[in-house]
């Protein structure tokens, strides 16, 4: 495959694709029963291990660039790629979990950012804010706009909140492989970037900040932090774009579920 070539899909593809993202919805919601003080993320990547296994996929997460799990679990003012561990969640806690899976050779790709016990009303708004910010990007995905279009949803809607976006991290194209072109950034300016089309499938992932936009990425060669150490949080989904606008194959319902 050469490089920066964008991969358009079928929509025989395009159902294969959303066979795995609605699995990794599933996985979600079943990781949201358990999403409680006390519990490891260690635990959680367990039981999302098994369940994405139970189903007939492969965690893609596991193994991918020698990532050692199958989830990311980013707590507090860890923005992304956070390896699961023995801490426990305490109550007040935030933690983003990512989740991939992998089925009938292609990939599935979704975030959300979960509440843990009682969690202070500025971090609820912060988390609000940011998931409707995913939504105000994937309005823009659609044909004819540019992949800067969505950025600048992103990045207008979250910074006239008061929070900053991540630079450093971008959401991406997804299909056949976990990252395809084109990179999907979560700020830009309007009319720029590349033109989206038909059959085109991006993982949209904003990844907000309480504070400071700045990050650091931390020795263990994953996990990236918030500079200031303020909490993050992160919401992605993965769409195809068809008949001209985004058709969403993730899906947060199977969390919505248990959580209200």
């Amino acid at each position: 495959m050469k490089r920066n070539v964008i991969i358009l899909k079928t929509d025989e593809e395009i159902e294969f694709m959303r066979m795995a993202n609605r699995l990794v919805g599933k996985t979600l919601g079943e990781l949201s029963h358990h999403v409680k003080p006390g519990v490891t993320t260690l635990q959680l990547d367990k039981i999302a291990e098994e369940f994405i296994r139970d189903h007939g996929a492969i965690p893609t997460f596991l193994g991918y660039g020698g990532f050692p799990n199958s989830i990311c679990a980013s707590v507090n003012e860890n923005v992304v790629h956070g390896i699961p561990n023995d801490r426990p969640l305490q109550n007040g806690d935030v933690v983003s979990i990512d989740c991939g899976t992998s089925l009938h050779g292609f990939c599935g790709d979704s975030a959300y950012t979960f509440q843990v016990g009682e969690v202070d009303e500025k971090v609820k708004q912060l988390l609000q804010t940011t998931k409707e910010s995913l939504y105000k990007g994937i309005e823009q995905a659609k044909e004819g706009n540019r992949v800067g279009d969505i950025g600048f949803a992103v990045q207008s809607y979250c910074e006239s909140r008061g929070y900053s976006v991540v630079r450093e991290l971008v959401g991406h194209g997804i299909g056949r492989n976990m990252h395809e072109p084109p990179e999907v950034p979560n700020y830009g300016r309007r009319g720029t970037g590349p033109l989206i089309q038909n059959g085109m499938c991006l993982a949209i992932e904003p990844m907000i900040n309480m504070g400071g936009k700045k990050v650091v990425f931390e020795s263990d060669g994953w996990t990236v932090r918030t500079k200031d150490r303020k909490p993050s949080a992160h919401f992605e989904h993965t769409v195809a774009i068809r008949n001209g606008k985004a058709d969403i194959l993730s899906t947060f319902e199977f969390i919505q579920e248990i959580i209200n």
